[in-house]
């Protein structure tokens, strides 16, 4: 039995914020802002991840109310997340996202983003995609007032 789960998430632009994406932090003169670290693409792979699982959706399991999580690196709650997952007897089969944002370009950060969610999902980096792409300058995120990411996921029974 197959399940695919859709997830996505945005968060806000600021200066003096890390940016943190894909589980590595990338230069910029702005980072993404909220309660976490504000990983956009590991938030949306989790709610790919419990959606698939019929687990609902990370602020079901990671509330923004609770002080647990406030700067939470990421990577923990995907850690969380694939325990959860692993429980209700499923595999990852592949995974497919995508990134919207205008600046910085991290095409050359994508392997490196591959490399980490590999490990922390403990799949071989083939199963991983990671697209970017911009707005074209329009909206929020072609304002660089923020950006998105998009994740698809296939699971499999155990």
């Amino acid at each position: 039995m197959f399940r695919i789960g859709f997830g996505f998430d945005t968060h806000k632009l600021e200066v003096n914020h890390d940016f943190w994406l894909g589980g590595i932090r990338i230069p910029h003169d702005k980072g993404a802002t909220g309660h976490s670290d504000a990983d956009v693409l590991i938030h949306a792979i989790c709610d790919a991840l419990l959606g698939a699982a019929g687990l609902r959706d990370i602020g079901t399991h990671f509330p923004d109310t609770s002080s647990e999580f406030k700067g939470i690196d990421s990577k923990v709650l995907l850690k969380r997340t694939l325990v959860l997952v692993l429980g209700k007897g499923y595999t990852i089969g592949n995974l497919d996202t995508t990134i919207v944002l205008q600046n910085p370009k991290i095409n050359s950060y994508v392997p490196e983003m591959i490399k980490t969610l590999a490990e922390v999902l403990n799949i071989d980096e083939s199963r991983i995609s990671i697209k970017a792409k911009t707005s074209e300058k329009l909206g929020f995120i072609g304002r660089e007032e923020g950006l998105s990411a998009y994740a698809v996921i296939l699971l499999q029974e155990s």
